[in-house]
């Protein structure tokens, strides 16, 4: 199972938009007198807009002293598809709103199901659109379905529930310039859980802004997992095609 967890952190998050004339984005004319409302309507203006994407991603995963770089191959149906090729076709994986599916020619392996597994790992329930936006700078929580507060933090605004649930903790670090997530933290005090996804830099992409580098960090107790993400020869809006089928013969990977 921790074999399968492994491949399946990498690969669902994996996902960002642009083009090769992509700018990244510098932090200019911030402005930081928005009240929450305001700004939440901001960040909500800024959500990428796009049909399909195509990307060659690199991915680092680091877990104590083990690293590892391993070059995939995206594409997204926005909504619908999320499908990644690892290097020669060895491993393929596609999640869509209602299943996790992957594969490993390398064992002749394969696992069919729901969400359950991420959400057992992140310590909190996900589907689809949360992955995704969590993939896309995009609030894990959509923030117009609570009461929100802001101030100001480093000279950005931290956002928080204005009542934290009891089960775990949520904050949001987000620009001043272009209005998307910088940071977002969720924490688990008493289960040791932290989850913390940072956007090291955003692209201007067709008029989209979205992520470029995103840098993951899983802590349980003593066990921390980090995952850096960088996007290159993206295109946006292409006819794309997203096979997937588990060749016969496979073994089932049964999870505990």
């Amino acid at each position: 199972m921790k074999h399968l967890l492994r491949i399946v952190i990498i690969a669902v998050l994996l996902v960002t938009v642009g083009c090769k004339s992509a700018k990244t984005l510098t932090n200019t004319d911030a402005n930081l007198k928005l009240n929450t409302k305001q700004l939440i309507k901001e960040n909500t203006r800024q959500a990428a807009a796009f049909k399909t994407l195509s990307s060659k991603v690199k991915a680092v995963y680091s877990e104590g002293d083990n690293s590892k770089s391993v070059a995939i191959n995206l594409r997204m149906e926005k909504d619908k598809a999320i499908w990644l090729n690892g290097p020669f076709s060895a491993a393929r994986l596609l999640i869509t709103p209602d299943n996790v599916g992957f594969y490993n020619k390398l064992d002749n392996t394969f696992f069919e199901g729901d969400y359950k597994l991420l959400s057992d790992f992140l310590g909190t329930e996900l589907d689809f659109n949360k992955v995704q936006n969590l993939l896309l700078g995009e609030a894990l929580f959509n923030l117009k379905d609570a009461k929100y507060v802001s101030s100001i933090y480093d000279e950005a605004y931290l956002v928080q529930p204005e009542q934290q649930k009891a089960l775990f903790e949520l904050f949001y670090i987000i620009n001043p310039t272009y209005f998307k997530i910088m940071s977002q933290q969720l924490s688990q005090p008493k289960e040791e859980r932290i989850l913390q996804i940072d956007y090291l830099k955003y692209q201007d992409v067709a008029g989209q802004i979205i992520p470029e580098q995103i840098k993951i960090n899983a802590v349980e107790a003593r066990s921390e997992t980090i995952i850096e993400l960088e996007f290159k020869s993206v295109s946006l809006n292409e006819n794309l095609n997203f096979p997937f089928k588990i060749p016969s013969g496979f073994n089932p990977i049964k999870l505990k």
